[in-house]
């Protein structure tokens, strides 16, 4: 890691990114890709050797009492064993590879950072353990080096950040003294550090307020020549005797990054929570396969950063029971949306007709996720999301080719598209009753648009004028959406009919708004994000209403474009050509 630059002024902690309008990986895809890993690990990893001297084993017995000692320092290399002020911990008596409360030990004290510290100094954990009685100094003339090992292990996290934040205030003016400030966010470790071709890149030092010592109960005999690459980096090999020391593992998997510390010259005490205890060998690998699995997604842009924090959030504090409900109906999720997407696909490639269907809505769905995928490519969103809002604006343009026909201008200058209605949506009072709904939503959306652009002007801060007018559109998009599903309402009750609409796809739709409900309580979210959901609950039970009010009729055109009539008289033509062949 690159030497950290000088100490960051304000003492505030750094921002996280800007809330991206769509997530990443799932809990669900994480959890198996890292059972799968872990398994594999196992049953694929070399098999045992039948001589024993080509063995190498835990040099120390389940049960054997251990003594530690916990050394603050500011130096990465420790042997000052005398120094008493370094000493934070002592623990005797510690039974090795047995879990009791004998066997984990807790301490909370208060630390007083130095002035080095709170201007980007480093700290480490030096951590030694011994057999009882026996000493962890090699200058002690009693000391013995297969009756004692130790891991150091850095107390201070530097994390990069931006120099500066784009964002200003495109007025010119302040509004808030707290805007004026340079403000930063931090930037994920996994990150490419070049990624930011503006300037040099800024460190920031954060102190870990939980340090948590997990000794492996690991007793298993490894081939000297072929140890499993997974836990080959961990071994502590004893260059006499061949053999392994105790793993010692400093367990972060539960250290979210919004728990760090930042440290600078205004922080005179810290809290620092010192745990050590037992883990198990299969559940060290586990942490270990997850935490492995995060940063392959990471680099693949497949997962946000900070959304392996939300994951973990929802182990720490969600109810196991409604964890479990929520990867069940996770799954469910997504089968359904799958299933949405296909018959959406299907009803727009079989529709002969635009009868009860509001084209104007089509361009306009179009339009926002158009928005919505330049906003994302703004914003420097991975290309895995971009792929797939991409592929959305794509399949939205496709629906307005059927609902519409695109032609091209070359009158002028410059070709143009051009929009024409079909006649299946003319001949009817489908493009009127459209007009007239689309006529009073514009200036409905006219003002909210004008009115929170404005205000978005005024008291938020934006990297250009260009990211000024995506952001606003965006936010707009999500708070107003729904009011884009009002023209249909609008048609199907000037024509007292719904049998023009898609309701297998709608079955779906509405079936994955009810599973976005029971997120919004489990999962954390903006406020403005989880009143978005429970919009859609309006306006899918106001179709249901249509839907119950509105009795089936045969007469009525179908979701395919066709009539119960025009089936029955296909089904009666068949019939007669049927008695005709068998008569001749």
């Amino acid at each position: 890691m690159a030497p950290p630059a000088p100490a960051v002024e304000g003492g505030q902690a750094p921002q996280g990114r800007q809330q991206q309008p769509q997530g990443g990986f799932g809990l669900s895809g994480i959890i198996r890709m890292a059972v799968f890993w872990y398994f594999a690990s196992k049953f694929f990893s070399p098999k045992k050797p039948t001589e024993p001297s080509a063995l190498i084993s835990n040099l120390y017995q389940k049960a054997q009492p251990l003594d530690m000692w916990l050394y603050l320092s500011e130096y990465e290399k420790f042997n000052d064993f005398g120094s008493e002020s370094s000493l934070v911990w002592h623990e005797t008596n510690i039974p090795y590879a047995v879990w009791g409360p004998e066997s984990t030990r807790t301490l909370t004290l208060k630390y007083h950072p130095s002035e080095s510290l709170k201007h980007n100094g480093s700290l480490y954990a030096h951590v030694f353990f011994a057999h009882s009685g026996f000493s962890p100094d090699p200058s002690d003339p009693e000391y013995q080096p297969q009756a004692a090992f130790g891991r150091t292990h850095p107390v201070v996290m530097y994390l990069p950040k931006s120099q500066a934040d784009k964002k200003k205030s495109l007025l010119g003016g302040s509004p808030d003294s707290s805007e004026a400030q340079v403000t930063s966010k931090v930037v994920d470790e996994s990150e490419d550090d070049d990624s930011n071709d503006d300037g040099p890149v800024e460190w920031a030092s954060y102190w870990k307020p939980n340090i948590t010592i997990n000794l492996v109960a690991d007793f298993t005999q490894y081939p000297k020549t072929g140890v499993a690459p997974n836990i080959a980096p961990y071994l502590n090999i004893d260059p006499f005797t061949g053999n392994y020391y105790p793993i010692v593992y400093f367990n972060e998997f539960w250290l979210l990054r919004d728990k760090l510390i930042p440290l600078n010259e205004t922080v005179t005490e810290l809290s620092l929570n010192l745990e050590v205890g037992p883990i198990s060998m299969t559940k060290w690998q586990l942490f270990l396969q997850i935490d492995q699995s995060f940063q392959i997604h990471r680099s693949y842009g497949s997962m946000l950063e900070g959304e392996a924090d939300e994951l973990k959030r929802v182990f720490l504090e969600g109810n196991p029971y409604l964890l479990a409900i929520t990867m069940v109906v996770s799954l469910l999720h997504s089968v359904f949306d799958f299933l949405a997407f296909k018959n959406d696909i299907q009803f727009w490639n079989k529709n002969k007709s635009m009868e009860g269907l509001s084209a104007k809505t089509v361009v306009v769905s179009f339009a926002c996720q158009l928005i919505i995928f330049l906003y994302l490519l703004d914003n420097d969103t991975s290309w895995m999301i971009l792929a797939s809002s991409g592929i959305g604006c794509v399949i939205e343009f496709w629906k307005i080719g059927k609902a519409m026909r695109i032609e091209i201008d070359r009158t002028g200058r410059i070709p143009m598209l051009k929009l024409r209605d079909r006649e299946s949506y003319v001949r009817n009072k489908t493009k009127e009753y459209d007009d007239i709904a689309m006529k009073y939503l514009f200036y409905v959306l006219f003002l909210l648009v004008a009115g929170f652009s404005v205000y978005s002007l005024m008291y938020e801060r934006h990297k250009s004028w260009y990211s000024w007018i995506l952001s606003s559109l965006t936010s707009c998009v999500y708070m107003f959406g729904f009011i884009m599903m009002c023209p249909q309402l609008f048609i199907n009750y000037k024509l007292k009919s719904v049998a023009h609409l898609p309701w297998r796809q709608m079955t779906y739709k509405f079936l994955n708004t009810i599973i976005d409900d029971l997120f919004a309580f489990v999962i954390k979210m903006p406020t403005l994000h989880r009143l978005s959901v429970f919009r859609d609950d309006l306006i899918f039970v106001i179709y249901l209403y249509q839907r119950w009010i509105y009795k089936v009729d045969k007469k009525r055109v179908n979701e395919f474009g066709f009539g119960g009539e025009d089936d029955q008289a296909v089904a009666e033509t068949d019939a007669a050509k049927e008695e005709e062949k068998k008569t001749n």
